[in-house]
């Protein structure tokens, strides 16, 4: 009774997996179309009733929201610029290396923001089911958050395409971590 589930989604394989290149350029592979369709069977086999999708405005999240969305057709849809893909702070000179600092500052700023809106409780006594598709670093860091770790340790987890992470956020705001990059589905 009033517990929100966040079922959050890494969008499927892409290619070419280019940053440098235009964002709308980066489209699902035949594998990646696939793994989105198990895990949309996997959240219809979980026979729940969704309360919303979300995806990020990237297009491989989009396409991938877009096979799931099929097996969910009155489902209410979000598009969120707070959720596309970015280098969060991290420990890891190497991969900081080529992240400047306001795009470190943005992607953190984005995240938070993220956080506030979606990790938060169910509005009512109703038990609400989200669907929030994204990308590994996004997932990676909102689980750092969940656990109440230091969020700089994101990249010490992996995720897989089209995984299943799930939160559960009772009505006091106490969260738990279900299940991250639950793959069994694939």
């Amino acid at each position: 009774k009033g517990v929100r589930y966040l079922y959050l989604i890494r969008h499927g394989d892409y290619t070419p997996q280019d940053d440098k290149i235009p964002d709308s350029l980066n489209v699902l592979t035949p594998l990646g179309i696939a793994q989105a369709r198990l895990v949309a069977a996997r959240l219809t086999a979980m026979n729940i009733t969704f309360s919303s999708l979300v995806n990020s405005t990237m297009t491989r999240a989009r396409e991938t929201a877009d096979v799931i969305s099929k097996d969910f057709p009155g489902l209410r849809r979000e598009h969120s610029d707070l959720i596309r893909e970015c280098t969060p702070p991290s420990w890891r000179k190497d991969i900081m290396a080529g992240v400047d600092t306001a795009e470190r500052s943005e992607c953190a700023g984005n995240l938070e923001q993220a956080f506030k809106k979606y990790f938060i409780p169910s509005p009512d006594d109703k038990e609400r089911n989200d669907i929030i598709v994204c990308h590994g670093n996004v997932i990676r860091y909102f689980v750092t958050k969940v656990l109440k770790v230091d969020t700089m340790s994101w990249l010490q987890m992996s995720i897989t395409n089209c995984s299943l992470t799930i939160v559960r956020i009772l009505p006091d705001g106490t969260m738990k971590l279900d299940a991250f990059s639950d793959y069994g589905h694939i």
